[in-house]
């Protein structure tokens, strides 16, 4: 699995008038580099149903996580969660996932809508079995994964959704499958799937969800490495080691920076070239540099594509705005979000004199702010990320 990545993507949808989801979802990786994805889905909605989907999701996710058995777990799950006074029984439904060293993917699922799996673009059919564990049936799966595979996992908020408005039974998982199929590109991220499949729940519902509803895509793909390099060295003898460091790395090259432009353009023997067209009017234009993918200017552009991956870990409202524009925020998005699995700063500590003008908002340290965050956030991404400071 060292050549390939498994992109992970989620999202859900409150009951409408509920300030809590009753769906928890949980990724943890296990020591020897195995991802576990644990999809819960409580009793109920609001406050009750938040509570038993998060502990039934804390508790699976870290004894898996720990290879303890699926006995196990729902034992656990079975003694800890309170009992229903109404229907007097004591649990929250749930969907584990599991990728192993091996590429294969082991689900277990109890009473949650079965996963799907997308190869190429178009449904596939799996083996199940079956047993029952303290009272419950649990289905199991193990599916051999291949590059490009799409597995999603759903909460029954989606096979729910448009019931008694906008469809007379729901949007059966039949239709959900079609909906993938049609949406299938090969290089949309999980996210974007999720998103995508999200936004037509909500549409469905006509915006009243009825149900908590959560979708989790899982995608494997290629490990593709990015190095993205903003500021100066604060020793100007360090110059050529940290662009020698960032030319000599494998991946697409992001330069963030005036100065740090020039420098890199200089260390190139290039020209950089600069944009007078604001594509954005709140964005600097970009620049061109031989060798370099991307050009941006520095603390404003990043900025941006910190709002941008702050939204996407949350509802993802701003997609289409990064998505598609050519300004340079966006591009830095597209490539840190959708397409980027490993990523390498290259962090200068030269403080910038422009910036300590007093009228000006930006300083040295909300740079290494922006910096940090921004890395923290794709981390929750689920990238690899590592920080070289100069």
């Amino acid at each position: 699995m060292n050549s390939l990545y498994v992109d992970i993507g989620y999202q859900s949808l409150n009951k409408f008038g509920e300030s809590l989801c009753g769906d928890t979802v949980e990724v943890v990786e296990r020591k020897n580099g195995e991802v576990v994805l644990v999809l819960a889905d409580g009793l109920g909605s609001g406050v009750k149903a938040n509570i038993l989907s998060t502990l039934t999701a804390k508790i699976i996710s870290k004894m898996v996580a720990e290879s303890m058995s699926i006995e196990e777990c729902v034992y656990a799950v079975a003694a800890t969660l309170p009992v229903c006074e109404v229907r007097e029984i004591a649990y929250s439904t749930f969907t584990v996932i599991c990728i192993t060293k091996e590429l294969v993917a082991e689900i277990l699922q109890y009473d949650n809508p079965p996963v799907i799996l997308l190869r190429e673009g178009k449904h596939v059919e799996f083996e199940k079995t079956s047993q029952v564990i303290a009272d419950k049936l649990i289905y199991r799966s193990q599916i051999p994964l291949r590059e490009g595979d799409v597995l999603v996992a759903v909460s029954d908020g989606a096979v729910h959704a448009g019931v008694g408005k906008s469809l007379h039974f729901g949007w059966q998982r039949s239709h959900i499958i079609e909906h993938m199929e049609s949406i299938y590109h090969s290089q949309f991220s999980a996210k974007a799937q999720t998103t995508a499949l999200l936004e037509q729940c909500e549409l469905l519902y006509r915006g009243e969800p009825g149900d908590d509803t959560t979708v989790c895509t899982l995608r494997i793909c290629e490990r593709k490495p990015l190095n993205l390099m903003i500021g100066p060295p604060a020793n100007p003898a360090d110059v050529p080691r940290m662009m020698a460091l960032f030319f000599s790395k494998q991946g697409k090259r992001i330069v963030c920076g005036g100065t740090t432009s020039m420098l890199a353009a200089e260390y190139l023997g290039e020209e950089l070239e600069t944009e007078l067209e604001y594509v954005d009017p709140q964005i600097p234009p970009i620049g061109r540099v031989r060798g370099i993918d991307l050009v941006t200017e520095g603390v404003v552009t990043v900025s941006q594509v910190l709002v941008y991956a702050r939204d996407f870990l949350e509802k993802n409202k701003l997609y289409m705005d990064w998505r598609t524009k050519r300004d340079g925020a966006s591009m830095i998005a597209r490539l840190l979000f959708e397409e980027a699995t490993d990523i390498n700063f290259y962090v200068g500590l030269a403080m910038n004199v422009a910036h300590q003008n007093s009228k000006l908002p930006i300083d040295f340290n909300i740079k290494m702010k922006l910096v940090d965050e921004l890395a923290d956030s794709l981390r929750k991404m689920g990238k690899r990320v590592r920080l070289s400071y100069f």
